[in-house]
């Protein structure tokens, strides 16, 4: 052999053996990287499921026995008081306060909310006619702010007694309540000794939803006022002359100042009385 090829024998055994180790070792050297990896990757806890890629389990409700009524109350009993409203607004809702319907005969009893028993069958006694038809003290008439001359309800029931007497008479719900946002309105029926009278629809307004139960007492005096027209109870309080001829004796304007808004403004008012809150009445200059 000769020298030239010796050499590069040599050179190349020489270049195998230093690359020997290398390979020897780096074999190992990627084996250690991929188990950290791997155990990177088992020591990191499971991301949590979403309900976009994983279902719940569904288990099926256990059938609870049904509680007893003592049970039930007693569960609401000790719950805590609740924070918002628990019954409904009636002024959306009504009062759902319709009249019975009497499943009986005429025979055995007349059923007022439909009947108009006994209406012009003939006229009531001289005596009880004279107490409807007497004239108006005008010492009992009032007068409202805008002019409106009104006699007190009261003072209507108390013509009724004299001329009735206590329980010769009653006023009868011929409708239920009808309540709107600012109103409530419902029929009545006038009876007198056993006869129908006559029929009217009563109303009166309220500001909030807790005056509705007031307003229901109102609509009954307003639906008695109108029914004791027919009776011709102090009917010259719609009669024209009257009104002016008592105005010019026994009323008076003035102008007054609102206390709280200061707005000025005219109202009525009887001679005899004067200027009530919340008005005061203004020097006349």
């Amino acid at each position: 052999m000769s020298l030239p090829r010796l050499s590069l024998s040599i050179r190349s055994a020489e270049t195998l053996l230093n690359r020997a180790p290398t390979a020897r070792l780096a074999l190992p050297r990627r084996s250690i990287t991929q188990s950290a990896t791997s155990r990177q990757q088992q020591q990191q806890p499971p991301r949590p499921a979403t309900s976009s890629n994983v279902n719940p389990p569904t288990t099926p409700n256990p059938t609870s026995p049904t509680p007893s009524p003592a049970q039930d109350r007693a569960s609401r009993i000790i719950s805590p008081t609740p924070s918002h409203q628990t019954t409904g607004n009636i002024s959306k809702t009504g009062l759902s306060d319709k009249p019975l319907e009497l499943d009986v005969s005429t025979e055995e009893k007349i059923d007022w909310t439909r009947s108009f028993h006994g209406l012009s069958a003939e006229p009531f006694p001289k005596e009880a006619a004279d107490v409807l038809l007497a004239p108006t003290d005008p010492a009992e008439v009032e007068i409202k702010p805008d002019g409106i001359l009104y006699l007190p309800e009261i003072k209507y029931r108390r013509i009724l007694n004299r001329a009735f007497g206590p329980g010769g008479w009653g006023l009868v719900p011929r409708s239920e309540s009808i309540v709107t946002p600012k109103t409530v309105t419902r029929e009545y029926a006038l009876v007198c000794n056993g006869r129908l009278v006559s029929v009217a629809r009563g109303e009166q307004d309220y500001f909030t939803p807790d005056g509705i139960p007031t307003a229901t007492e109102g609509c009954r005096s307003n639906a008695l006022v109108r029914c004791c027209k027919d009776l011709g109870i102090a009917s010259e309080l719609w009669d024209p002359r009257f009104i002016r001829k008592f105005k010019a004796e026994h009323t008076r304007e003035a102008f007054v100042e609102h206390i709280m808004n200061k707005k000025k403004s005219k109202i009525w008012l009887r001679k005899d009385d004067q200027v009530s809150y919340p008005w005061k009445e203004m020097n006349s200059r």
